[in-house]
């Protein structure tokens, strides 16, 4: 089965099969413009995401391919095929996470957001635990003069799995609100109580739209 899943037939299928999905969805996107503003004059962005909520910014990331963004992945057996997807919406992939082959990953990540414009991160994954920021995401900005910019994702109604992150699919046809907060800057990092202090920001300012099961 994984040879199967790790294919490249099942992995265009999934990719139509989450497009397709995702046409189903009622999808409104809120306060986009200031961090695209800010890369359309020469500035550079990391977007952070919780690990549960990425299936539901496949779709609209997609439209990003213009800024010719890069992606972190971890080396999982999830990540072998989540990875090719994002390849197929446009996205370059550097593969590897806290537990395995972050540091390669994180200087390929931090060369892209130098070079291009545009990057994004799972701040909590690839085991958790669920909400937890882990400190890459802030030292790949603070390395790569990147803004960093939580970016939620907020279900009208969903199914939820029995995953560590709490995986949640909206339910076709209902509402789901894509939001980007305040961009965080990392230049006034200079200490190492400077570098915490950034990333428990960043944490409590995305935990209030972490999604559990109601």
């Amino acid at each position: 089965m994984k040879r199967v899943f790790k294919s490249r037939g099942f992995v265009v299928f999934l990719f139509i099969f989450i497009r397709f999905y995702s046409f189903f969805l009622r999808i409104r996107i809120k306060n986009e413009s200031a961090w695209q503003q800010h890369v359309e004059q020469g500035g550079s962005v990391l977007l952070c995401v919780f690990h549960q909520q990425f299936f539901s910014l496949i779709r609209h990331f997609k439209t990003y391919k213009r800024f010719n963004p890069c992606i972190m992945i971890s080396q999982s057996n999830d990540g072998d095929i989540i990875a090719p997807v994002a390849n197929l919406s446009g996205w370059q992939v550097a593969r590897g996470s806290s537990s395995r082959g972050g540091k390669d990953a994180m200087e390929e990540m931090i060369d892209g957001l130098k070079n291009n414009s545009v990057g994004a991160m799972l701040v909590d994954g690839p085991t958790g635990p669920i909400g937890k920021v882990k400190s890459g995401a802030v030292r790949m900005a603070q390395r790569s003069g990147a803004r960093l910019v939580p970016c939620y994702v907020i279900p009208e109604s969903a199914w939820f799995f029995h995953s560590w992150d709490r995986f949640f699919l909206p339910k076709p046809l209902s509402r789901v609100t894509v939001k980007f907060g305040s961009m965080i800057r990392p230049d006034a990092i200079t200490t190492r109580e400077d570098f915490e202090q950034t990333r428990v920001h960043l944490e409590t300012t995305m935990a209030p739209y972490l999604c559990i099961r109601s």
